[in-house]
C-alpha cells in the first residue's frame, strides 16, 4: 500500500451553458436546444484518471445524469465515486428546504437509474453553502448524505464561509451531523487563498499550483481539488457575455488538461469518500453519527450557525 499521503479529486459533471457565469446568456429554456459537448471534456477527464491509474468524485447535475446515463456508467466503469450536484444547478440562497429535497430527490433517482448507488456526497451549486443557507445542512443530514463540500473558506460576492477553518470538519445540523470538506485553499497573511480548481487552476501557473499543494501535504492536509468538464473542452462556443465574464471562462482552456496531467503526476489522488475515510472521518449517518464516528472525526464538530469548525 503506498504511504504517499491521499488527496481527493472531484468534477462537477455540467455543460458550459449551465454555468453560473454564463447564466446571463442561457436561460434555462434554452438548455435543450442547445448542442451538448460534455463528452469532450469526460472523455479528457476520464482518458487522463486511466492513464495515471487515479481515481476521483464525480458530482454529476440530475438534469445530465438523465441525459447522459452513459456518462454515468463509464465513470463507475474506472471504478470512481458518484455524488450529487443538484438537479440543474441552482443557487441555495434560491431555495427553501422542501424544494431542496425535492432538487436532491430528483437527482438521486436519475443518478439511481443510470445504475450509481444511492449518493452520499453533495455539493451545492456554485459553492452557495453560506451562513444564509447552513439549513442545508439540516437536510443533507435527513437525505442520509455522509459529507458535503459546498462551503468555500474565502471571501467572495456570491459565496464563501470566510471564517470557516479549512480542512475536513464535522458540522452538527438537525438529527445527526455531517463531514465538510472544503475545496482547498493555502493559509497565507492570515487569509485563506483559493488555489483548489476552477478558475484560479486555469489562471495561476502551474508550478504555482503544485508548489501550494506540496506546502499543504507538507502540513499534513489532504487537497480537494476540483473542476468541470467544460474546462477541458478549448472548442467549445464562444459566448457574447461581458469581457470580464468572458475571461473567467474562457482563460487558458487548452491548459487545463497539460496541467491535471502533471498534478496527477505528482500527488496520489482517491475519491472524497475514500479521503474522507482515511482521514478517520468515515462515520455513520444519523443522529448518533458523532458517538460512533471515533476518534478524529468525534472530536471536531462544529457549532450550529455557521460558526467556524475545528481543524480536521
Amino acid at each position: 500500500m503506498s504511504t504517499r499521503k491521499l488527496h481527493s479529486l472531484s468534477f462537477d459533471v455540467e455543460e458550459y451553458f449551465q454555468v453560473a457565469n454564463l447564466r446571463g446568456h442561457f436561460a434555462r429554456s434554452d438548455w435543450e436546444r442547445v448542442e451538448p459537448r460534455i463528452d469532450v471534456g469526460m472523455d479528457a477527464i476520464l482518458g487522463a484518471l486511466e492513464r495515471h491509474g487515479a481515481r476521483a468524485t464525480f458530482f454529476f447535475l440530475g438534469w445530465i445524469a438523465e441525459r447522459h446515463p452513459h456518462l454515468v456508467r463509464r465513470c463507475l466503469d474506472g471504478g470512481h465515486e458518484i455524488a450529487s450536484h443538484g438537479y440543474e444547478h441552482l443557487f441555495l440562497q434560491d431555495l427553501e428546504p422542501a424544494t431542496l429535497h425535492r432538487d436532491l430527490e430528483r437527482t438521486e433517482q436519475a443518478l439511481m437509474a443510470a445504475g450509481a448507488p444511492r449518493p452520499v456526497g453533495f455539493r451545492a451549486s456554485t459553492f452557495t453553502l453560506t451562513r444564509s443557507t447552513w439549513w442545508a445542512f439540516d437536510v443533507l443530514v435527513q437525505r442520509g448524505y455522509r459529507y458535503d463540500s459546498s462551503v468555500h473558506p474565502v471571501r467572495h460576492p456570491v459565496y464563501g464561509v470566510p471564517g470557516f477553518e479549512p480542512g475536513l470538519s464535522r458540522v452538527a445540523a438537525a438529527g445527526g451531523s455531517i463531514v465538510e470538506f472544503p475545496v482547498s485553499t493555502y493559509p497565507l497573511l492570515g487569509r485563506n487563498w483559493p488555489f483548489g480548481g476552477g478558475g484560479y487552476f486555469r489562471l495561476l501557473p502551474g508550478a504555482v499550483t503544485r508548489a501550494l499543494a506540496a506546502g499543504l501535504e507538507r502540513r499534513g492536509r489532504p487537497m480537494a481539488f476540483y473542476l468541470h468538464p467544460w474546462e477541458f473542452d478549448p472548442g467549445q462556443p464562444r459566448c457574447p457575455a461581458p469581457a470580464f465574464k468572458r475571461f473567467r471562462h474562457y482563460l487558458n482552456l487548452d491548459r487545463t488538461l497539460p496541467r491535471l496531467e502533471a498534478l496527477l503526476e505528482r500527488f496520489r489522488f482517491g475519491t472524497m469518500a475514500e479521503v474522507v475515510a482515511a482521514e478517520g472521518f468515515a462515520a455513520p449517518r444519523g443522529a448518533d453519527s458523532s458517538s460512533a464516528a471515533g476518534g478524529q472525526a468525534s472530536a471536531s464538530v462544529a457549532q450550529r450557525g455557521g460558526q467556524a469548525a475545528e481543524r480536521g
